[in-house]
């Protein structure tokens, strides 16, 4: 990829990466929950889950979702019952609980995530879509290009929200805002699921 394409890419990725959408709204939870230490994990899984699906639809997944509609309308339900459970943990977490020890979501649930996220796959097979053809490189060494593009616009981004969440967390010590706010969230993650079927 010339420079003026890797910056291109790089900006897409950047909007794709930070703008609200269920993974953040989870990471954000998170951070809200358990801090900023133990909320890590779940945006370095946030981002790798995010560039390990650019790199696969780099390399042609998207094309199988084109050739089978079935395949994505299965997985869409699939993620969208994930979406439902997520959400519901979110509302029914005690906060002060979460801070004595409950598992916060990981790094292996917040990877997964990224597969079942429609958000994810919409920014992926866009982003592909729109920037593939201009790169001369071989589809594996393009593919990759993208998913570390994308690792380094996620990661970040990522953090930014935990942050987000995390600096709630004095404002949360009060059990009546802490409640409202599970119940925010919760139901801005449930109703992300509406553009899976739109």
């Amino acid at each position: 990829m010339t420079f003026e394409q890797t910056a291109a890419f790089l900006a897409f990725s950047v909007v794709g990466a930070i703008t609200p959408g269920p993974s953040n709204v989870m990471i954000m939870a998170t951070g809200s929950l358990v801090g900023l230490t133990r909320g890590l994990p779940c945006v370095l899984g946030a981002a790798l889950g995010m560039s390990s699906l650019f790199f696969c639809a780099g390399l042609g997944l998207a094309q199988l979702f084109l050739l089978y509609p079935l395949a994505l309308t299965i997985m869409n339900l699939i993620g969208a019952a994930f979406l439902f459970w997520l959400a519901f943990k979110i509302a029914t977490t005690d906060v002060a609980q979460a801070k004595g020890g409950t598992k916060a979501v990981g790094f292996v649930q917040a990877a997964v995530f990224q597969w079942m996220n429609p958000k994810g796959w919409l920014v992926a097979v866009s982003g592909i879509a729109a920037y593939c053809g201009a790169s001369p490189e071989s589809a594996f060494g393009s593919a990759a290009t993208f998913a570390g593009l994308f690792f380094v616009a996620g990661f970040p981004s990522g953090l930014a929200w935990l942050m987000a969440g995390a600096l709630m967390q004095k404002l949360l010590r009060d059990a009546r805002i802490a409640r409202a706010f599970k119940i925010v969230m919760a139901v801005v993650l449930a109703g992300s699921v509406t553009t899976i079927f739109l």
